[in-house]
This record gives C-alpha cells, structure tokens and sequence, in this order.
C-alpha cells in the first residue's frame, strides 16, 4: 500500500512537473499609444502632407487665379495613385521655402540697395 501511494504521488508529481514545463509563462507590459494605434502608411503621410499644402492661404490664392477651386483641388489630390501622391509630396519637400531668385532679379536688388545707399 505504501509503496502503491509513492508511485502514485511519484506520478502526480512528474505529471505536474511536465504540465509546467509546457505551459507558457504570462506577461503583461504597457505599451505606448504607437503600439495601440497603428502609424499611419507612407501613402496617408504624403496625401496629408499634399493636402496641408493645398490649404495653405498662398497657395489657395495662387489656384483661384489660375482658375482652380480648392474644393475641385482636394478632390483631385483624393483621386490620385499612390505613386503620384509621393511624387507630389517629394516636390514639396524640395521647394525652397523663400522662392527661388534668379540672377537678375539678384542684380536688380543689388541695384537698388546700392542706389538707396547713395541716396542716403
């Protein structure tokens, strides 16, 4: 009997022993919010960027006077493919935040500083 009672605990014992060695071990951890939600695509970054672009006052007066209405605007850049959309926002990542002087207008303002200053 006592013997009986050893190997059934025996048993038990290495039958509980197996179970835990296979079970997985549980973890919680927070995550930050960029986990939770996902980043958006590179395609929603570059139509967000064109967007914002079209919505800035210049460049809605700059449309009105070539005849183009914001709203037909956002419409088009809501129609375009992915591929052009980052092309688009590849441009406006290129272009100089001032404007672009050319060499004559370089010269002309030159002029004009060294006439002030001989006026004065």
């Amino acid at each position: 009997m006592k013997q009986s009672v050893f190997v059934t605990r025996g048993l038990i014992a290495l039958f509980a022993a197996g179970m835990l060695a296979q079970a997985s071990v549980a973890r919680a951890d927070m995550i930050g919010p960029e986990a939770a939600v996902p980043a958006p695509s590179q395609a929603e970054q570059d139509r967000a960027k064109v967007q914002a672009f079209l919505d800035r006052a210049n460049v809605k007066e700059r449309m009105q006077a070539m005849g183009v209405s914001g709203i037909v605007a956002g419409d088009r850049v809501g129609s375009l493919t992915e591929e052009e959309v980052h092309a688009l926002a590849q441009r406006i990542d290129t272009l100089p935040a001032g404007g672009a002087l050319s060499n004559s207008d370089l010269i002309l303002i030159v002029l004009i500083a060294i006439l002030v200053a001989l006026v004065i």
